[in-house]
């Protein structure tokens, strides 16, 4: 196992795929592929002897319990990694994902200068989302370290796993992993309260408990920030009002449109040429105009908010895949198929339908 994640943090791979009767694979620039040609498939066996020494006893028995495990590892000399183990066909496969041993900074990320201002609000709600794989761990990190470097505070994050290992520069870091320092993020924000935080970090807003929880932090002078599974700044807020029943909506309406920041999507999508992928970022700020379009239940004109307000740091998704196409970073079939609006984007580029 070491060996294989030795391989991971030194190719230009983001993950390592492990499964029973298929050979290692690595996912690079999106695309999955063998670790190297003709290599032979993984033995269930030998498999479940890879995996088990590198779990602790009790995710062993955690394992054995639920049949699925998130968790993270590290090795000297060779980094740290995210890993997923889970059942399929009646064996195990794995999934691990490289961390970065150095958190990265804004401007290594490809973020503009607005994520600073918003990592920097002293209350309020920013939610960072995006599919799974397009960064969003590395936001957040990035976010965290800039107020650990400039804020003198307690920040308290809720992760699942811990992956970025934060050191204590101006601020007071506490890093709490679900199932190893508390049974939940419900349980968690929970008694956060009480434990006297200036900023909460969710690693992921699964369920109405932690959402409704995030938002009365937000709502009481935290500044919280989270991730969702949603594409754009507008299906992220009405994700989180239908979260709920209809006859608690309005009231969740009107929290949100006083304490909701901004929203941060972001997608990867693949170069025109070398390898790697090119960050594509949607960027909504909460100006008063968005905050009435919020509780006024009009959040489907918000994106006409966002693509006129570059005075204050927003961009629409659309607008960010036009400059990356425009600059020749990426292709413009890429950039189509990473937009819910591909008519609306070939008209801006000028594309004959």
């Amino acid at each position: 196992m070491q060996e294989l994640l030795t391989q991971l943090s030194r190719a230009e791979a983001s993950d390592l795929h492990l499964c029973a009767g298929s050979p290692p694979c690595f996912r690079v620039n999106g695309r999955i592929e063998p670790v190297e040609p003709g290599a032979k498939p993984l033995e269930y066996r030998d498999l479940e002897q890879m995996l088990y020494r590198v779990l602790t006893n009790d995710q062993q028995a955690r394992l054995q319990n639920d049949r699925e495990l998130d968790f993270s590892i590290g090795f000297t000399d060779v980094g740290r990694f995210r890993g997923n183990i889970h059942r399929q066909r009646g064996s195990w496969a794995a999934v691990f994902r490289k961390i970065p041993l150095e958190i990265p900074s804004l401007l290594e990320l490809g973020l503009p200068e607005i994520v600073r201002t918003l990592a920097l609000k002293e209350s309020g709600l920013v939610l960072i989302t995006g599919p799974t794989g397009s960064g969003k761990s590395m936001t957040l990190a990035a976010m965290i370290e800039i107020i650990n470097t400039e804020r003198a505070c307690h920040v308290i994050t809720l992760e699942d796993p811990i992956e970025f290992l934060f050191k204590n520069r101006r601020a007071l870091i506490k890093q709490r992993e679900i199932g190893q320092d508390t049974d939940s993020y419900g349980v968690a924000l929970r008694r956060s309260f009480r434990q006297d935080p200036d900023v909460l970090m969710i690693g992921e807003m699964r369920d109405r408990e932690t959402i409704g929880m995030a938002i009365t932090a937000a709502s009481t002078g935290r500044l919280v920030l989270g991730t969702l599974h949603t594409m754009d700044a507008a299906s992220t807020i009405d994700r989180v009002i239908e979260s709920f029943p209809s006859d608690q909506q309005a009231l969740v309406r009107n929290q949100i449109s006083g304490s909701l920041e901004g929203v941060l999507s972001q997608q990867l999508v693949r170069r025109s040429v070398g390898s790697g992928r090119a960050l594509a970022l949607e960027v909504l700020v909460s100006t008063p105009s968005v905050r009435n379009l919020i509780r006024t239940g009009k959040t489907f004109q918000v994106v006409s908010d966002i693509e006129t307000g570059k005075r204050f740091g927003m961009q629409s998704l659309n607008q960010s895949l036009q400059d990356l196409v425009a600059s020749q970073t990426i292709k413009l079939e890429e950039a189509v198929r990473h937009t819910r609006f591909p008519e609306q984007l070939m008209q801006k580029l000028g594309v004959p339908q």
